[in-house]
């Protein structure tokens, strides 16, 4: 039996002003996870969500928070963010000089480790990693980059991961991340994604974003159905 979508919401993009009335509506809507996507200005541009943050959301809702950690040496922080409520942690492979260290490090902590892989970087420096790891991030962007365009050989990279995970008999989840819309959403679930990353248009456009999620979630299924 396949797994089902889990809809990973980004917080990057809520409206801080009223962010609990909406993490109550996407909770009541089903969302699957919260995702902070934390850049340090060196590994990636920009800057944030830091740990008060995440400790101020896991205070008013229930959500399970994702940490995806777009920071040069992530090991210094994977304690502290454990600690602020991360359930699960995502560590760059291009980021770490010893990733199955810190993915161990992260399982210690308390949480499920994830490794994320960037659109340039060849899906073979995963291999001796897929194990240690319950989740792997193909970004379809570059990190922490606003607006740049979706780079379409995502697509055929998580087609690939997705075989080479069956073949070897792993349950290591693929997640699909660069704020999708559906079309892309249904494209890289069809490929063998099953952690749907969104926020930005899809979640907070100005609706209740518990109704956009489930109008996100709807699209999704129907577009499955013919791309």
């Amino acid at each position: 039996m396949e797994n089902p979508l889990v809809y990973s919401v980004s917080v990057m993009h809520a409206n801080l002003v009223r962010l609990e009335n909406d993490l109550t509506a996407l909770e009541a809507a089903g969302c699957g996870e919260l995702h902070f996507g934390v850049m340090d200005g060196h590994f990636a541009p920009g800057f944030g969500p830091g740990f008060e943050t995440i400790e101020a959301v896991r205070a008013c809702c229930g959500l399970p928070c994702a940490a995806h950690l777009m920071v040069s040496d992530p090991g210094r922080y994977i304690e502290r963010f454990a600690e602020a409520g991360c359930s699960s942690i995502t560590v760059h492979v291009e980021a770490c000089v010893h990733a199955h260290r810190v993915l161990n490090q992260i399982r210690d902590a308390g949480a499920s480790p994830g490794i994320a892989v960037n659109p340039a970087t060849p899906l073979t420096k995963l291999d001796y990693l897929l194990e240690s790891a319950d989740r792997v991030l193909v970004m379809t962007r570059e990190p922490g980059a606003p607006g740049p365009p979706l780079i379409r050989a995502a697509f055929e990279r998580i087609r690939l991961l997705n075989e080479n995970l069956r073949y070897r008999k792993l349950g290591t989840r693929i997640e699909a991340g660069g704020e999708l819309d559906a079309d892309h959403a249904a494209l890289v679930a069809n490929a063998g994604a099953t952690i749907i990353e969104c926020g930005r248009t899809a979640i907070f456009d100005g609706r209740n974003p518990g109704e956009a999620l489930e109008a996100f979630r709807d699209a999704v299924a129907a577009r499955r159905m013919t791309v």
